[in-house]
């Protein structure tokens, strides 16, 4: 929901862009894009006329003497005319809609989710293609494209580090091609596990391979030397990875086997005939065969398991660490109870830049992890997801050697004075991480994320090309017999645009996928994500309205979480002068600045390296508000904290049609921690944000930048204004909803003719409502008469029963018991004014803070509180977690046996409704959600109506009347005072 107040606070020449001195990489870097103001549309449009006029000279040369097909004649009819100003004002019209109403992903205002301009190479080479739309499934519908996919696949294993010559004996050839999307690499890796499987069948006796089955060996993952058909189930299914991939060529070279004859064979025998099931029965393999990686992962991982027949539930998530990178010691124990219980692992994933946090996950120590078990008879796949961070693999050196020390230097910086855009380089980890890639089984990398290209562009590499002939189909209607081999039938793709092809090959080639291209460019990505990073950082202090908290820790915090003698005070203390030395160092300089004091300064000493220190591995920032009520006490309810984090990003983001994006002065987008993928991650985070340690999801925001523009004219500040204006204002309304205040209280009316008893009309939004509260009162008997009136006139009405004034719910209400009241029916009619409500006595007054619920709603029945008297009975829902739904009822006829005491009805017990199933029920839609706007109640086939009869067990309350959850509900079923119907 932009605000105009904002926009304009915004308007003005803020970001004055200067020539920078000696900046070769920024001035290369200007050229790629067509800029945020169209600084480059002159160069842009004179290569799309190139393209447009290529285009016009193909149709033209080809087969020149026959001659136009459109007249002249027919060019000047009215018809003609008439359509053709039709497509014109259509054009026309939906490019003013599109420039209205797409998020601006050009401009360095926008830091949300992994978009921004796209290079001008890789439009320029998506549109030129289009335009001959090429189908790269078949050499035929693609001759150019095709050979581009070629090589941008080459070009891309090139840059991940895997080896393309074949006169390298050490090292396997390497193989990539172009994709919708990554999710195909589950399907690669299930046929691999399944291969040596698959080929027993056909070595067993009668089988057509046979004839090796006496004098074939292979080597197991441990070392043993046996033949092929003697190996055990666990033997088969933990086979290296090479040794797999080597079958087919040894069958070649030791035997003779034709590639055709073993193609044919495994036609009848491979996975992708018979099906995993029928494999699975034949050898028994009872435990289902999984994949481990972070529970941090992408949604797309456990959707793959559930398309390629492995099952989502078998997509195991490892619990992450407290930067939400993957976590060594949990991995360790799942391969440990995998070895114990013998069963086998499809693969390990990496990834290389998770797409919420941006974090690095330790591929060094998975590979360590896969040696070591290897030894011990279990082997798996080691696949990188690296979808958001393989293009950062060019900004590796070439020269690089993983623990040399010069890794830990910041780069020389080669340019100066205004305008000029340092150069970052990883973190140390982060480096050799990326550098192990090189030794992963298998790589995905989105070239439509970090290599600045249009959708959809994704890549699947593998590190030794013989794993694409895991997967090989045809097309009968498109492969004819004698064609060249297309690349299409290496994956699971039928159709796919040869647009994408071209458009990726395109940017690697004029880019550059070397540290002056792509590696020049996300290098100064990197700085200006670590300038927004140190604002993140170090935006609150001790005496701010709010708190802002980044994912990752702060130098000072990962120092202290080392030292077990660091105090709470020392701690603190560090933290904060490290605040105030980004402050000092970093925020309030210019980018010539940094680099000038720099210079004088030792290297762990350099503001450069403090930046590159913050932020997460990859240039995404996950980072969480909370606030401060008025008296400087910080919340720490984790809904609340949630709800602020909500109202900001709404203000800064598109979460609807209606909004604008014209107006929105600053883009930034959300995730959310579960508690049940991100563990004691999330639970840190929690606690450094001054939260309660429950079970709640958290609620973050995000900003990925992919912008190189903004770090000069101050630009980056006035965002940081921006978002720090919002905040402000945002928790203001935090505040209100959340400091207990006088307000009107409004409660439903029952009545017991000697008694009334009043329901407090809860709201979970406001702390003054924020309570489950009923209680018995007396009113005077001019207003008891009235109401009594105008309920029986009207018996199906309802009534409530409101303070006349404002009151504080615990310092008047429920300390004096005494205030004075209006009733009023549900319809608005007003039935009694001046009431006098006397003798107010709570029954339950039970708070309804996020910390006092449930984590569950309530399973098997539904919960009521049963009270009043032996002559008249009434009920209400017990809101034990939201959203919820009140329900309440006065006057119930209750057959139970035994009949409840009257002590029991006089404090208030807890009824179930035994066939009702809440959890199945819950969250009621609310009524906005709903066919003519009418609440969930109004339905006929709503299942808490008048006259409406139910199974009931009744139980004593054990807790106390102020009592807290969670639990509330929880009864002993042993000491049940009553069963019946209701």
């Amino acid at each position: 929901m932009g605000q105009d107040n904002l926009k304009d606070r915004a308007d003005g020449n803020i970001y004055t862009s200067k020539a920078p001195e000696d900046d070769e990489s920024h001035q290369m870097i200007s050229s790629l894009f067509l800029g945020p103001h169209a600084e480059n549309y002159e160069y842009f449009k004179s290569n799309i006329i190139a393209i447009l006029e290529a285009t016009r000279d193909a149709r033209l040369n080809y087969f020149p003497e026959d001659g136009p097909f459109i007249s002249k004649q027919v060019q000047a009819s009215a018809t003609f005319g008439k359509h053709t100003e039709k497509i014109g004002n259509a054009v026309k019209k939906a490019a003013e809609l599109l420039s209205k109403h797409s998020v601006p992903w050009w401009s360095p205002r926008y830091a949300a989710h992994m978009c921004m301009d796209m290079s001008m190479p890789s439009l320029l080479g998506y549109f030129m293609t289009m335009l001959y739309n090429p189908n790269n499934v078949s050499i035929e519908a693609s001759p150019l494209t095709m050979v581009a996919e070629i090589e941008a696949g080459q070009q891309i294993c090139e840059m991940l580090g895997y080896n393309l010559d074949p006169e390298v004996k050490d090292a396997p050839v390497g193989w990539g091609h172009i994709t919708c999307g990554g999710s195909v690499a589950n399907l690669e890796t299930r046929n691999l596990k399944f291969y040596p499987l698959a080929l027993r069948n056909a070595v067993k006796d009668f089988g057509p391979l046979s004839f090796i089955g006496s004098t074939f060996v292979v080597e197991t993952c441990g070392g043993a030397k046996k033949l092929f058909k003697d190996l055990s189930k666990w033997e088969l299914l933990n086979l290296k990875v090479p040794t797999v991939l080597e079958i087919p060529d040894r069958l070649s070279i030791e035997y003779g086997i034709s590639s055709t004859f073993l193609q044919d064979t495994m036609k009848q025998y491979g996975i992708q005939s018979v099906g995993l099931g029928p494999l699975e029965r034949q050898y028994d393999v009872d435990k289902p065969i999984q994949y481990m990686l972070a529970s941090t992962r992408h949604y797309s991982w456990p959707k793959g398991g559930a398309i390629a027949g492995i099952g989502s539930q078998n997509v195991v998530g490892i619990p992450p660490d407290i930067e939400a990178r993957l976590d060594l010691n949990e991995l360790d124990k799942h391969l440990q109870a995998s070895l114990e219980k013998q069963q086998a692992v499809y693969a390990v994933v990496a990834i290389v830049g998770s797409t919420e946090e941006g974090a690095v996950d330790p591929l060094r120590g998975v590979l360590e992890l896969r040696r070591k078990y290897q030894a011990q008879g279990l082997s798996f796949a080691v696949h990188a997801d690296a979808a958001w961070g393989g293009y950062f693999a060019t900004m590796i050196p070439k020269d690089f050697k993983p623990g040399d020390p010069k890794n830990a230097e910041p780069p020389k910086q080669t340019g100066k004075g205004d305008g000029f855009v340092p150069d970052a380089s990883l973190r140390v980890e982060t480096q050799e991480d990326i550098y192990a890639m090189r030794e992963a089984d298998s790589i995905t990398v989105d070239p439509h994320k970090a290599g600045y290209i249009p959708y959809p562009a994704g890549s699947l590499c593998y590190r030794d090309e013989r794993m694409r002939f895991l997967i090989t189909w045809t097309s009968p209607y498109i492969s004819k017999a004698g064609t060249t081999e297309s690349i299409g039938i290496y994956g699971v793709e039928g159709s796919k645009p040869g647009a994408s092809a071209m458009s990726t090959w395109l940017a690697n080639r004029c880019i550059g996928t070397g540290t002056e291209g792509y590696g020049a460019l996300l290098a100064e990505v990197c700085f200006t994500i670590s300038r927004l990073s140190a604002h993140w950082a170090a935006m609150s202090t001790k005496t701010t309205s709010f708190i802002c908290v980044p994912l990752n820790l702060l130098p000072s915090e990962r120092k202290a979480m080392q030292d077990p003698n660091t105090t709470p005070e020392d701690y603190a203390q560090a933290l904060h002068e490290e605040k105030q030395k980004i402050r000092e160092r970093i925020l309030n300089k210019s980018n010539q600045e940094i680099i000038d004091e720099d210079a004088g300064r030792a290297t762990e000493d350099k503001a450069m390296v403090l930046l590159r220190a913050l932020g997460s591995d990859l240039n995404i920032n996950a980072f969480a508000l909370n606030f401060r009520y008025s008296d400087g006490t910080v919340n720490d309810d984790v809904e609340e904290a949630n709800y602020l984090n909500r109202r900001v990003v709404e203000v800064l983001s598109v979460d609807s049609p209606e909004d604008d994006p014209t107006k929105i002065p600053f883009f930034l987008t959300s995730t959310e921690f579960e508690h049940e993928l991100y563990g004691d991650c999330a639970k840190h985070f929690k606690k450094r944000l001054g939260l309660a340690q429950d079970e709640r999801s958290l609620f973050v925001l995000r900003n990925v930048l992919m912008t190189p523009f903004p770090t000069e004219g101050n630009f980056i500040d006035k965002m940081a204004t921006i978002f720090r204006e919002v905040i402000e204002k945002e928790v203001e309304v935090c505040r209100k909803r959340n400091e207990t205040k006088d307000n009107h209280h409004s409660f439903i009316l029952q009545d017991a003719f000697d008694k009334i008893f009043l329901v407090n009309r809860s709201m979970f939004h406001l702390a003054s409502r924020r309570r489950q509260l009923i209680a018995s009162a007396n009113i005077d008997e001019k207003s008891l008469n009235a109401y009594r009136d105008a309920k029986n006139n009207n018996p199906a009405e309802g009534f409530f029963l409101s303070t006349a004034q404002k009151e504080d719910i615990s310092k008047t209400i429920l300390s004096d018991g005494a205030f004075e009241a209006v009733i009023t029916s549900k319809s608005g009619k007003t039935i009694a004014q001046n009431v006098q409500v006397t003798s107010f006595t709570a029954l339950k007054d039970r708070p309804l803070n996020s910390k006092y619920r449930d984590h569950a709603y309530p399973s098997g029945h539904m919960p009521f509180y049963l009270y009043g008297t032996p002559s008249s009975i009434h009920i209400d829902h017990m809101l034990l977690l939201a959203p919820n739904i009140q329900l309440s009822a006065s006057n119930v006829t209750l057959s139970v046996d035994p009949p409840i005491p009257a002590t029991s009805l006089k404090n208030g017990c807890i009824l179930y409704l035994d066939d009702v199933q809440e959890r199945a029920m819950q969250p009621f839609l609310p009524t906005s959600h709903l066919v003519g706007g009418q609440g969930p109640t109004s339905s006929s086939n709503f299942f808490f109506q008048a006259g409406k009869r139910f199974k009931v067990s009744v139980f004593e309350d054990r807790y106390g009347i102020s009592a807290g959850g969670p639990g509330l509900g929880d009864v002993d079923y042993g000491k049940r005072l009553a069963t019946g119907e209701m």
